[in-house]
């Protein structure tokens, strides 16, 4: 057959009366369709009015040709309606560009349409267009049959399509491809799906919970909507309960996102009461999850429901739910392993003028965050005398950063602040009140989120301060109600609240500001509409700016995680006349949607970062972007990076914080790229958020991971000492150096719980409200919140602390610590070889001829001696000066060859580290628990099950508290890692258990012969 070159005898043919003329036509036109669009696009009229001719036989095919003709012309909305007409005629199973655009276009009218159904009331859904759902339903089915379930979850999960997702997870479980269909979801096929013993049944396993797991990480990440969320979040949990062999830590990862505190009770309920060890072993497990990534409010649910099983291990959970064991552990493994570099606290202090208030607070914080957590105090009981300098507020914050270096020490914390307390009598004759303050600050945060046992006696002193009046009750006020705060922390405890509010009405600016702070920390995630209406209504009334900016930060703590229940307190917010409301808008945004990636609030924010006329509005916009974008640190850097050459210093400042909070820990290069200039940039504050961004990224970095966090370092250090830099960036790099190193160099910034992937509430309110120290430098203590442990610590089911190790694949110096800073010696001043001219060289030689002749001379004429002693002499004279001069230009010259040599090793060593791993290196190494293991050193950890200890929770890159199961169990003895509490009891109160265990009877023998 000859090769067509037109389509004009094809054409001619839909004029003709014959409808099989017409219908031959269409035939071939659909074949030729891409080739002759341009001739078709014609007549592309009387296609369509073919397609709309009832009489017509082939209706479907003139749609699908005019769909074709459409796509070539780039009208794809047309294309798309008229390859829907086309039915079944429309084949999805081709691989055609032009399939796979309509596809898409399909897919997303169907999402877009899906989600209006879902959103609009249950009266208002309109039935989806059917021709519309038939192509997606065929597009499911297709991904389904041929394996690919992933891209199927992901669609369904954006168009609303529980049924779909159900029936992905299915088919996984029950082996992926049956007879090339998928077979539908059938709860009873469910509960069998783990039955089976072979290798398909344990590969179906995987892959059924690899997809649930897809699911949960999809929806924390994609999906906007809340509701829609929780829906698919609770579908799960039934369908992993309903498996023969459910995977309880999913179950409990998921329940903590739904925030179902009754469940996840159960849940431990039911472990208890099989009383078996793995049944025994994982409910411990799932209890130390709960402790490290849910609220108080959350775990005294739990507790109420545990305390009520008689079940023998129900004292051991109970225990562990109470906090006590992880705080334990934690401070432990602090104490033990602090690295803090105190050369360097020691320079700032000498090198900042302690009589300047601003630079006391800077190296109190420095010294608060290197410590925080090591209850190592003696960089402040080795300068007394420094720290008695500090004045008000300074005494203040100074006597809070004790709270933050002895954070988690539950056991010693109140009898470590007694002194400083109010009550105490040598608090009273020393008559600060600014340490009373401090020291109920300071209590709160060594109890933060656990302060139930500290909580009365603050609010105690809460109620006797009230009474005390003056500026001086006041002080104690402030501090007391911000302990309130951070200890009874998502409490939701409505008597706290009223105390604090009635500290509120009296209308004292400074302690009104704290109470408003603490009620929103009391009320945090509540949403309670109470607390939002009676916190408005006093914003609006007070005259008093500083306690509109608590209250303004207190609503928005009250909507943490709210997201689309906060969007009506956001507008009328964003709406108001006041700019310290509006304030409270934007972190009201940024708390709500923390995480979430929503497009609706990036927008939001943008927007109000360029329009808004206040600046500490824009500051706040942009900083916010940070919270919201966390879990997507790369997509910050774009986005703010224009605004990070923003005229206003305001924006600048809130881009470079930006990327410090989404970034933080992770030593993102192309984060640091856009900070780095910033370093030099004439306003002093944003150099000091520069500094403070810098140092939240390159957190526990060294050479290895982070090249250039060597040179940052340097440059923290060259700005405090630099003399004429800004006293406000110099307090910039003081915070930086303490952040970079904080908790002795084993603490990291995580906004997100490693356990369970939920978001990390403590930390994200620590930030948060460490922001705020641009107006009040004692809330800088708030970040100490946000510091999490990097270490894996197993613990047995008695709550011992074995000793055992766990397998590195990977370089030790990788991810060491950075080498701590050499004390520099005083030496003596080296001599430096002196530049000699040529003729100054000539004059000297002639000089000394002449006094060598001259001497020769009168040795001649005096005596006869031999003519060669005063030659020697002269010559011995002028060798030396000789000599050093060319010993100076030669050693001077091996110095500059010795460098040179030095950094071609270091570039040859560096080249041979990337390209060529030695064999030693490549075998790893083993790690003793309770070490340091940094996030990105989890995924070359191992536990080989050979080892006595082993987890019993699959180790999937989570780190910190680990249950591990004892092989030989209890009657063989082991040493343990005593805690810091069991440490300092008495001898009679130590554990006979922990002694080394008596060596069996032995003979001894020896060769040597007395």
């Amino acid at each position: 057959m000859a090769t067509l070159t037109s389509a004009t005898s094809l054409l001619a043919l839909l004029d003709e009366p014959d409808q099989s003329l017409q219908v031959y036509a269409l035939e071939n036109l659909n074949q030729l369709a891409d080739e002759f669009w341009a001739e078709i696009a014609d007549y592309v009229t009387k296609i369509e009015e073919l397609y709309e001719d009832d009489k017509f036989p082939q209706s479907k095919l003139a749609a699908l040709v005019a769909s074709k003709v459409y796509y070539n012309l780039a009208e794809f909305d047309q294309s798309m309606q008229f390859a829907l007409a086309a039915g079944e005629l429309f084949d999805l199973s081709v691989k055609t560009e032009y399939v796979e655009t309509i596809v898409s276009k399909c897919i997303d009218s169907y999402i877009r349409s899906s989600q209006e159904a879902f959103d609009a009331p249950q009266k208002d859904q309109a039935p989806p267009n059917p021709n519309l759902a038939d192509v997606v339903e065929r597009m499911f089915r297709r991904c389904i049959e041929e394996g690919e379930h992933k891209h199927a979850i992901g669609v369904a999960l954006e168009a609303r399509r529980l049924d779909t997702i159900e029936a992905c997870i299915n088919h996984a479980f029950q082996g992926g491809l049956t007879n090339g269909k998928a077979k539908s979801a059938d709860k009873r096929l469910l509960a069998d799906g783990l039955n089976g013993v072979d290798d398909q049944a344990k590969k179906s396993e995987a892959a059924g919970a690899e997809l649930i797991n897809y699911v949960f990480e999809a929806s924390m990440s994609l999906v906007a909507n809340k509701r829609w969320r929780d829906e698919v979040l609770h579908r799960m949990v039934e369908l992993v309960e309903g498996l023969r062999n459910p995977d309880y830590f999913t179950v409990a990862k998921i329940l903590v996102h739904l925030n179902a505190a009754e469940k996840a009770g159960q849940q431990i309920l039911d472990l208890l009461a099989e009383n078996t060890e793995k049944s025994l072993l994982i409910a411990y497990q799932i209890a130390f999850d709960l402790v490290s990534s849910t609220s108080q409010e959350f775990l005294a649910k739990v507790v109420q429901m545990v305390e009520g099983s008689s079940t023998p291990g129900t004292p051991q959970a109970l225990k562990i739910l109470s906090g006590v064991p992880t705080l334990e552990v934690e401070l432990t493994f602090l104490y033990d392993n602090n690295k803090t570099d105190l050369l360097i606290l020691n320079k700032t202090k000498e090198t900042l003028e302690a009589r300047n208030s601003i630079f006391h607070n800077a190296v109190t914080f420095e010294s608060a965050f290197l410590l925080a957590g090591t209850t190592a105090d003696g960089f402040f009981r080795d300068n007394l005398e420094w720290l008695s300098r500090a004045m008000n507020w300074s005494k203040f914050s100074a006597t809070a950063a004790l709270g933050v270096i002895h954070k988690g020490n539950l056991s010693q914390g109140m009898n470590l602040l007694r002194p400083y307390l109010p009550g105490d009598s040598a608090s009273q004759a020393a008559g600060s009140k600014y340490s009373q303050g401090g020291s109920l600050y300071a209590l709160g945060l060594v109890f933060a989120g656990h302060g139930k046992d500290v909580l009365d006696f603050l609010r105690t002193n809460l109620r006797e301060s009230s009474n005390s009046g003056g500026q001086e009750g006041e002080v104690v006020q402030h501090g007391a109600a911000l302990g309130v705060g951070v200890a009874g922390m998502a409490t939701c405890d409505n008597d706290i609240y009223e105390e604090l509010k009635n500290i509120l009405f009296s209308d004292s600016a400074i302690a009104g500001e704290a109470a408003g702070l603490a009620m929103g920390l009391v009320m945090l995630g509540s949403g309670s509409e109470k607390a939002l209406e009676e916190m408005m209504q006093y914003a609006h009334e007070t005259q008093h700016e500083k306690i509109v900016r608590g209250l303004a930060v207190g609503i928005a703590l009250l909507m943490y995680g709210k997201e689309e229940a906060a969007d009506a307190l956001i507008d009328q917010l964003l709406g108001e006349q006041d700019p310290i409301l509006r304030y409270g808008g934007i972190f009201t945004v940024a708390l709500a949607y923390c995480g979430t990636g929503n497009n609706t609030a990036i927008k939001r924010l943008l927007h109000v970062a360029v329009s808004d006329v206040n600046d500490d509005v824009r500051r706040a916009s942009v900083m916010s972007l940070g919270f919201i974008l966390f879990r997507n640190p790369t997509a910050v850097p774009r986005m703010v990076e224009l605004l990070s050459e923003s005229y206003n210093p305001h924006v600048r400042y809130g881009a470079a914080l930006a990327l410090g909070i989404s970034c933080a820990g992770t030593g993102l290069a192309e984060a640091v790229e856009l900070l780095e200039p910033m370093l030099k940039d004439p306003t002093d504050f944003v150099r000091q958020g520069a500094l403070i961004s810098l140092a939240m990224i390159y957190i526990q970095q060294n050479e290895k991971t982070a090249p250039k966090v060597t040179s940052i370092r340097k440059t923290f250090a060259k700005i405090i000492s630099e003399k004429h830099e800004d006293a406000m960036a110099k307090f910039g790099a003081a915070l930086a150096q303490g952040i970079i190193d904080a908790g002795g160099r084993n603490v990291t910034i995580s906004l997100e719980n490693r356990q369970t992937g939920t978001l990390n509430m403590k930390a994200i309110v620590g930030v948060a409200v460490f922001l705020q120290f641009w107006y009040w430098f004692p809330l800088t203590c708030f970040l100490s919140l946000s510091f999490t442990p990097t270490a894996i610590i197993g613990v047995r089911s008695d709550l011992k602390i074995p000793e055992f190790s766990f397998f590195c694949n990977a370089k030790p110096s990788k991810f060491d610590y950075p080498p701590k800073t050499e004390e520099q010696t005083s030496k003596a001043p080296e001599k430096i070889a002196t530049a000699v001219l040529s003729t100054t060289a000539r004059a000297k030689a002639r000089a000394k001829k002449s006094e060598k002749e001259k001497a020769e001379a009168e040795a001649e004429m005096d005596m006869e001696v031999d003519d060669k002693e005063p030659t020697t002499t002269a010559a011995a004279e002028e060798e030396p000066s000789k000599m050093q001069e060319v010993e100076g230009a030669e050693a001077e010259k091996e110095h500059e060859e010795e460098v040179e040599e030095e950094e071609e090793e270091e570039y040859d060593e560096e080249i041979a580290e990337n390209e060529i791993e030695d064999k030693q290196d490549i075998k790893g190494y083993k790690i003793q628990n309770m070490s340091r293991v940094l996030p990105a050193q989890l995924k070359y950890i191992s536990f080989s099950r050979d080892e006595r200890f082993t987890p019993v929770k699959k180790f999937r890159s989570s780190g910190g508290i680990l249950v591990v199961r004892d092989s030989i169990g209890v009657r063989v003895k082991t040493p343990f890692i005593k805690t810091v509490r069991e440490r300092n009891l008495p001898p009679e109160e130590q554990d006979e258990d922990d002694e080394a265990a008596v060596p069996e009877p032995f003979d001894y023998e020896t060769d040597t012969e007395l």
